[in-house]
């Protein structure tokens, strides 16, 4: 019995999640053609393809549309993306982007008035940062028996480039 349950469990949630998500298609769906069904004349309208205009005429499956310049047009029902406020309508036809000239933000002209300038700079940033391996930077002691020149030559040195070297099991590079 056990076993039975544990091989439908998968296949009842997957049930659940398509259900679900067309409920929800189907809600959208549902919202649209409100919107859509909500069109009388004179309701500014924004298509799919981002053309506003004016609703002059509402068809069964089509709405006839004014655009800012005078010309009418011929648009399907579906074709129209939302339907929008008076006052957002007339908003995006005169231009106004609803920022205030006290509210819009400040954007500098060029970067370096974005950055401070070098007088301000940290005492951080005048510490240089070596870089190079322990005992090759300047004044750096090296450790003991690591200078190649004061060791005695045995004649069985490795003559590989030092970008040659190997180590690892791998043979990766150090």
């Amino acid at each position: 019995m056990s076993s039975a349950v544990e091989l439908l469990l998968p296949f009842i949630l997957l049930i659940g999640v398509m259900l679900l998500m067309t409920r929800s298609a189907k809600n959208k769906q549902r919202q649209a053609m409100e919107m859509r069904n909500s069109m009388e004349p004179g309701t500014g309208v924004r298509t799919i393809g981002g053309l506003y205009a004016m609703v002059v005429e509402v068809r069964e499956d089509a709405v006839l549309l004014e655009s800012e310049d005078g010309s009418q047009l011929l648009f399907a029902k579906n074709a129209i993306g939302a339907v929008l406020e008076p006052e957002e309508y007339e908003r995006i036809l005169n231009g106004d982007d609803g920022y205030d000239a006290e509210d819009a933000p400040v954007v500098p002209d060029d970067a370096s008035s974005l950055t401070g300038t070098d007088d301000e700079r940290d005492a951080s940033d005048e510490r240089r940062i070596g870089l190079e391996k322990d005992g090759d930077a300047e004044g750096t002691p090296k450790p003991e028996g690591t200078d190649s020149q004061d060791a005695p030559s045995t004649g069985t040195e490795d003559t590989k480039s030092p970008g040659s070297a190997r180590d690892g099991e791998n043979g990766s590079k150090p």
